[in-house]
């Protein structure tokens, strides 16, 4: 990409959409498109193939979707297959038509089979079942993978499909029904401090491994894939740094200020033992990920929950 590029961003409100565009306005880029949703409803067909027509963007960061947590994705599987099917089918189709030289299609983590081996290797992709409580988001984002890799094999369009870990980090979803585990955990720390509650229980051993990679990370390998990786193959964003989820607690609860106990409640379900991606593939490219878990939690909290 050139600095005078023309570079559109979907989803540019979003957690890792906004961090992308404030990187990419910072080092000088001077047309990134950050149509709102008010400005370019991506599930218009017509009004997106009409979008690109105009504006004839070079580059397409296909970032917008519908997500959530687990009760999210299994209360409303419907909206979520519709709206993130019918938005990537729209961009895709309106980006060969317009003439954009690359698009970036992120998958997801759990789009990887549920029992897969770990750490997760982009060759385990269609490879046994996924996750049931998500199957709808999961499905819509196999379908996108398919269809960019689809697309640069027909009509040429060239695609990146980067399959990002767990992302984290200002901007981050603090909705208790949608939130992720980080954002749940630094809200109910937070509110037990304020309350000067004793004791804070989570669910399960906390034995569980997990990855998390932070937000303005994920953009910058966004970039360096956008600019360097110039095959359709799946390809892995993640840290390869573990951690417990008991352990994690404890990070945030340090973040935040909370000097109270915590506690588990072994009665309830761990969820899968470990989840980590297999990040090797992009680390030999010459990528890895600047920010600690630590800088990333400090950086979270102080964003939405200033002093």
């Amino acid at each position: 990409m050139e600095k005078n590029s023309k570079i559109l961003i979907t989803g540019a409100s979003g957690m890792i959409g906004s961090s992308l565009a404030r990187l990419l306005k910072g080092r000088g880029y001077s047309a990134v498109l950050t149509p709102t949703h008010a400005e370019l409803e991506l599930r218009d067909q017509a009004a997106v193939m009409a979008y690109m027509a105009r504006h004839k963007p070079e580059y397409v960061f296909h970032l917008a979707a519908r997500v959530g947590g687990i009760h999210a994705n299994n209360t409303y599987p419907g909206q979520f297959i519709y709206d993130n099917t019918a938005m990537q089918s729209n961009v895709m189709e309106a980006a060969r038509h317009a003439g954009v030289v690359k698009l970036l299609f992120p998958g997801s983590a759990c789009t990887y089979p549920k029992m897969a081996p770990q750490p997760v290797a982009e060759s385990e992709f269609l490879n046994g079942f996924i996750e049931p409580t998500n199957i709808a988001y999961a499905a819509a984002k196999i379908n996108g993978i398919v269809m960019a890799q689809a697309y640069a094999r027909e009509y040429g369009l060239k695609t990146v499909v980067p399959m990002p870990t767990n992302t984290y980090g200002v901007g981050d979803n603090f909705d208790p029904k949608a939130s992720h585990v980080i954002p749940a955990l630094m809200s109910r720390f937070q509110d037990a401090k304020l309350n000067h509650l004793p004791e804070v229980v989570l669910w399960g051993s906390g034995t569980p491994l997990r990855e998390f990679i932070y937000v303005d990370d994920v953009a910058e390998a966004f970039i360096f894939l956008m600019d360097h990786y110039d095959s359709t193959d799946i390809i892995n964003v993640g840290t390869m740094d573990e951690i417990t989820i008991a352990d994690l607690a404890h990070k945030v609860a340090e973040v935040v200020g909370y000097k109270g106990k915590i506690g588990l409640d072994i009665s309830k379900p761990d969820g899968a033992p470990r989840k980590i991606l297999d990040s090797a593939k992009l680390k030999s490219l010459g990528w890895k990920p600047a920010t600690s878990l630590e800088d990333g939690l400090k950086a979270m909290y102080a964003h939405h929950f200033p002093a």
